[in-house]
């Protein structure tokens, strides 16, 4: 599956993004779909992942109850709508994806599918 991510932005402190991860040469019924972060100087983050074989998620503790994940009906795109955003969310975005039609999902960096990135900027 390749994967394009897009909705990045400059926003100020207290905004809200959206961001997309397209899909294309599959949908995501039998992958993991993760969102992962890397801000300047540091190293890369996972955020956020999705199952699309039982819709399960789960989200780091930085962004927990901020930023939710999602799929549309289709399961050909994952959305990561983020809000309340600080200047510490800054960094580019990645989306990934990996196989596994057993339901797993995870924050580790272990995904075989990468989309290219898209920056994410909070700042007044």
């Amino acid at each position: 599956v390749q994967l394009q991510a897009s909705g990045g932005g400059l926003v100020q402190p207290g905004g809200s993004l959206r961001l997309s991860c397209a899909a294309s040469g599959s949908t995501f019924d039998d992958y993991a779909i993760a969102w992962f972060r890397q801000a300047p100087g540091k190293e890369r983050e996972g955020i956020s992942c999705i199952s699309g074989v039982d819709g399960s998620s789960l989200y780091s503790d930085s962004v927990k109850g901020r930023f939710t994940i999602s799929s549309d009906w289709a399961k050909t795109t994952v959305y990561l709508q983020m809000n309340s955003l600080q200047p510490e969310d800054t960094g580019v975005y990645y989306c990934a994806a990996d196989f596994n039609p057993s339901g797993w999902c995870g924050l580790g960096s272990d995904f075989a599918s990468w989309g290219q990135g898209t920056q994410v900027t909070v700042s007044s």
